[in-house]
């Protein structure tokens, strides 16, 4: 679970970046027959993606934490307000999972006499402890991702022949995306050729 939230931002990172980079290289290498111009793009291309996916990473995920910040702060006033009203729609969660009227309101009592605030957070609100986002450190796995992603078409337009070069790069990126999709799967334990079919 851990592991899920982080995997998502490389995959996205790396995945777009794949895509990205090599589109802008192959459009430029088909128009261009100037090495130092398809370098240049495809360079320009993988500094503002990895730009842009930092940024509108962080900018996304501070935003989902800002809800979840706030909806906590408005669950902690309710439960200080209506404590007995919380306990019983506490209550009311655990009997809709298959608890006894009596053991939901037991289980729900020993919960609030812990935790009151930490019960309704995960059962009421469903937002766990261990997939709290860390904005920052996600969003700058997910650009270095992209800029690892886009490394690949930017050292073919560098050293591989000019010649035929957009079909080298059409194959170098299915190829690359073939990789991440056996890195994406053995990472979160998943089916390998649905994971390659899905993200080529």
């Amino acid at each position: 679970i851990n592991r899920s939230v982080w995997l998502s931002a490389v995959v996205l990172g790396a995945n777009d970046a794949i895509l990205s980079t090599a589109s802008i290289a192959i459009g430029v290498a088909a128009g261009s027959d100037t090495r130092e111009v398809i370098i240049l793009a495809t360079l320009a291309g993988v500094v503002a993606g990895a730009l842009s996916m930092t940024a509108s990473k962080f900018v996304s995920l501070s935003s989902q934490t800002d809800i979840e910040k706030a909806e906590i702060a408005r669950e902690k006033i309710e439960i200080e307000e209506m404590p007995k009203l919380e306990l019983l729609e506490l209550a009311g969660i655990y009997e809709q999972r298959g608890l006894k009227k009596e053991t939901a309101l037991q289980v729900a009592k020993e919960f609030t006499e812990k935790d009151a605030l930490a019960a309704h957070v995960k059962d009421e609100l469903g937002i766990l402890k261990n997939r709290r986002i860390k904005p920052i450190q996600t969003a700058m796995a997910s650009g270095a991702a992209f800029l690892i992603g886009g490394s690949l078409p930017l050292l073919i337009t560098i050293f591989l022949p000019e010649k035929n070069m957009e079909y080298t790069l059409y194959g170098s990126a299915i190829f690359s995306l073939i990789i991440l999709g056996i890195i994406s799967a053995k990472t979160g334990g998943s089916n390998i050729w649905k994971a390659i079919i899905r993200i080529t």
